[in-house]
């Protein structure tokens, strides 16, 4: 079987570890890279060959093919796609020869093929995954895992009794900057966790879906009916719906799917959380008025509850499709001692420690009180407080860096090859995938809704 090895690859400031917790001090007398990154070691036997099927070969499915196959010993078995032009694609890509269809149940039915990805509509995952777990594959389905809350039991369900690895593509669980997050959280690096702010925002019309839709599309070369018979409703073809679909309700989950979640599951990963027990959400319309019904600027407020894995936490998460910033993708861990910054790969932690004596002077009511007053109680605290008491401690700040061209997509499937090959676990399983979807799709309701909605992160149900 084959072997595989970790490694990290760390860039550190001058004196950052040597200020840092246990059992970071250890490090400092080392260099400073530290390897981390999956890569393997040996040569692919044929008998670890895994044939790949990809159902959906639109943008993400391009993407996740392309890392996918960059991981020694992988195949590419056969591609399924409502559209003929992506077909007509993948064999210009890998030739005639290359096996396509519109319907995935025939990919399913390929005894050759081990693995399926899943890299369609939302509202297709479950009944896709469900399907490909009866027809014995190994699933790696887009995130979310779910269009419904209530989809994500039998899913669950299913994962277990198949004995199939199941991992779900929120790939930045595999990234290396947020392992080291987690480790420096967990040392207690900034101190008491109170509060994540979380950021995801975009400003271009791709970025914000709109993506170029065929010449030639209408309900034939989609095959409309097929593709809609999952909602169990009746719709006139749009063009819109098929292509743009993470902008329509109907089929899709909007920015909370696509954007919130990858928030989510971070801030679950570095905090090893099980998920908050009350969720709200709002949004509004600001600019990409092209007839979606899911909102472009949307945030979310969310309370974690004290738990053995962590403190009490708020999270806040914002996604706004046309900001001035530029587009920015941000994970701020706050705690009673600093800061945790996660911005891609990278991790920058600052520090800020209160005095041990408590505040006396300056912008204080003590001004307020008479002279002799003040007099007395300034006695009264030099009495108790040194000058050494009275300052704010220092820490160092320190920084890591992902090596130039580090792809946490890629170690995210070599992740989830190496759980089919050794039967290790898989770093985001279906019911990490689940609880990451809960609260992203709990913000839909709650915006539709205008309600709080409240969830029991334990015992996996809405109140």
């Amino acid at each position: 079987m084959q072997n595989s090895r970790r490694k990290f690859l760390q860039q550190i400031g001058a004196t950052s570890l040597i200020a840092s917790a246990s059992p970071f001090t250890s490090l400092a007398a080392q260099e400073k890279a530290e390897e981390r990154i999956l890569h393997y070691g040996k040569a692919i036997s044929p008998n670890d060959k895994i044939r790949i099927g990809v159902i959906g070969y639109g943008v993400q499915g391009h993407f996740d093919l392309r890392t996918a196959l960059k991981v020694p010993g992988v195949e590419l078995a056969g591609i399924c796609d409502l559209y003929p032009g992506r077909l007509d694609n993948a064999k210009e890509e890998f030739g005639n020869e290359i096996f396509t269809t519109r319907d995935y149940r025939e990919l399913l039915n390929k005894k050759e093929i081990d693995a399926i990805l899943i890299c369609t509509t939302d509202v297709w995952h479950a009944r896709m995954t469900l399907d490909a777990l009866a027809a014995g594959k190994h699933v790696y389905c887009e995130k979310p895992m779910i269009y419904k809350i209530n989809e994500g039991y039998p899913v669950m369900t299913a994962a277990k009794k198949s004995g199939k690895v199941v991992q779900i593509g929120s790939q930045r669980v595999s990234s290396i900057g947020y392992a080291k997050a987690k480790e420096l959280l967990a040392a207690g690096d900034i101190g008491k966790l109170n509060m994540v702010n979380a950021v995801y925002d975009r400003q271009s019309s791709i970025g914000s879906w709109e993506y170029t839709i065929p010449k030639d599309a209408d309900a034939s070369t989609t095959d409309w009916e097929k593709f809609i018979s999952i909602t169990g409703k009746k719709m006139p073809f749009d063009a819109k719906k098929f292509f743009w679909w993470r902008a329509f309700k109907e089929v899709g989950t909007g920015v909370a799917g696509d954007l919130f979640i990858h928030l989510l599951s971070g801030t679950h990963l570095i905090t090893n959380s099980k998920g908050p027990e009350s969720i709200y959400s709002t949004g509004q319309f600001s600019y990409w008025k092209d007839g979606r019904n899911m909102p472009d600027v949307m945030s979310g407020v969310m309370q974690y509850p004290d738990s053995p894995e962590h403190p009490a936490f708020q999270l806040t998460l914002q996604v706004n499709f046309i900001s001035g910033t530029g587009g920015q993708e941000v994970i701020q861990l706050v705690g009673s001692e600093g800061v945790i910054q996660v911005q891609g790969n990278n991790i920058t932690v600052k520090h800020s420690l209160m005095p041990e004596a408590p505040g006396f002077g300056g912008y204080d009511s003590l001004f307020t009180f008479s002279k002799s007053m003040q007099n007395e109680m300034q006695k009264d605290y030099d009495a108790k407080w040194t000058p050494e008491q009275r300052k704010r401690k220092t820490k160092e700040d320190i920084v890591f860096k992902a090596p130039a061209g580090y792809s946490d997509h890629l170690d995210h499937f070599t992740n989830f090859f190496d759980a089919i090959r050794t039967g290790k676990p898989v770093v985001e399983d279906a019911e990490f995938g689940f609880r990451a979807a809960v609260p992203a799709l709990a913000c839909n309701e709650s915006y539709f809704t205008k309600k709080i909605i409240n969830w029991d992160p334990v015992a996996l149900k809405l109140k």
